[in-house]
């Protein structure tokens, strides 16, 4: 599973679709088509088109949320947050083979999505974030430290994703902390030399 994680905003300078080149171009390797202000139809256009892009790249693409779409496409996956359909759910309308994640906050949720088979965690947030309007509480790097900690003593070895607010700064210590990589949006999508910024992250990852 790859280490960094590239998750499309709606607030940016430049639309879903060409977000997802500007990642695949500067070396991110999976992609999350994250749009949460579109209707069903729209998300279904771009899906098509994103997917194409991340095909031609070798890259692993997933949908936020809507499983139906990640299955009408063909997507590689899905991501569900807390609030939407659950992972065993998922697995059952999308069949064996598709990585199916699911957002975390606490040790609980992830003991829940690995309880109904999820193959990844995002967990966080790690600081506040704009692309998160229902934040949950920041868990910080202490927070992260905490959960990994009794994950290990609780033998769970399923990879958990950083999510929100992540800076390429911050990478060393969360994979320290035994996280298994780093979701971001905005790092990327406002970064002047994006391909520099990525060269940069995956030295600070073992990728």
């Amino acid at each position: 599973m790859e280490r960094l994680y590239f998750l499309t905003m709606d607030e940016a300078h430049i639309g879903h679709i060409a977000q997802v080149e500007a990642a695949c171009a500067a070396g991110i390797r999976w992609i999350q088509l994250r749009m949460k202000l579109a209707s069903d139809d729209e998300m279904r256009e771009v899906a098509v088109a994103a997917k194409k892009i991340c095909d031609a790249y070798g890259c692993t693409f997933s949908i936020n949320d809507r499983v139906h779409i990640a299955a009408a496409v063909g997507a590689t996956g899905v991501h569900l947050g807390k609030e939407d359909m659950g992972v065993g759910l998922a697995r059952r309308v999308l069949g064996p083979g598709r990585i199916i994640g699911g957002t975390a906050n606490t040790l609980e949720d992830i003991r829940e999505h690995c309880r109904q088979g999820a193959d990844y965690i995002g967990l966080g947030p790690y600081r506040y974030t704009t692309t998160k309007k229902n934040l949950c509480p920041v868990l910080g790097l202490g927070g992260y430290q905490r959960i990994m900690d009794q994950l290990h003593r609780e033998g769970i070895t399923i990879p958990v994703v950083a999510i929100g607010g992540i800076g390429k700064e911050d990478a060393p210590a969360l994979q320290e902390a035994g996280l298994h990589g780093v979701a971001f949006s905005g790092m990327l999508v406002h970064a002047e030399d994006r391909r520099g910024m990525v060269n940069e992250l995956k030295q600070n990852v073992i990728c």
